[in-house]
């Protein structure tokens, strides 16, 4: 088994034949865990920083490998007409506790109970999707109640 401890930082290379290893958000978020690549090649991670959806981790003889981050389920909510409206959801969510991630057109959450409830009953339509999940990231600021 190879460990890894750090991304590449660079992209694949034309005529490199890329080799995929897919994790879950969970996975990514860790500094340390195990991974197997679509060739069943084994892979430690010791990381200094977490990777990310893309990241390319080993490369020998041709072969690049890059992680790929797993779709999971998540809710979509449409952005409105209404910029406070959107903002108000928004930290709602934040306010839950749960991350976001904002597109162009939907904030997209985690598909969990409590979104679900709290979207219900503030009557927000919203549809159940399954998606690559990139949160926001925080600035690195503690949170204190």
């Amino acid at each position: 088994m190879d460990i890894i401890y750090s991304a590449q930082e660079d992209s694949p290379q034309e005529g490199e034949e890329l080799v995929i290893l897919t994790a879950d958000r969970a996975a990514l978020a860790k500094r340390r865990w195990r991974g197997v690549a679509q060739d069943s090649r084994e892979f430690g991670f010791d990381l200094d920083h977490a990777l990310a959806d893309g990241s390319v981790f080993f490369r020998e003889a041709g072969k690049c490998y890059v992680i790929s981050q797993a779709p999971e389920p998540v809710l979509e909510i449409e952005f409105g007409s209404e910029p406070a409206g959107v903002a108000v959801l928004a930290w709602q969510i934040g306010n839950l506790h749960f991350p976001i991630e904002v597109t162009e057109s939907v904030i997209r959450t985690v598909d969990d109970p409590a979104i679900r409830q709290m979207l219900q009953r503030e009557q927000v339509a919203w549809r159940p999707a399954t998606e690559v999940f990139r949160s926001i990231a925080s600035a690195g600021h503690a949170h204190h109640h």
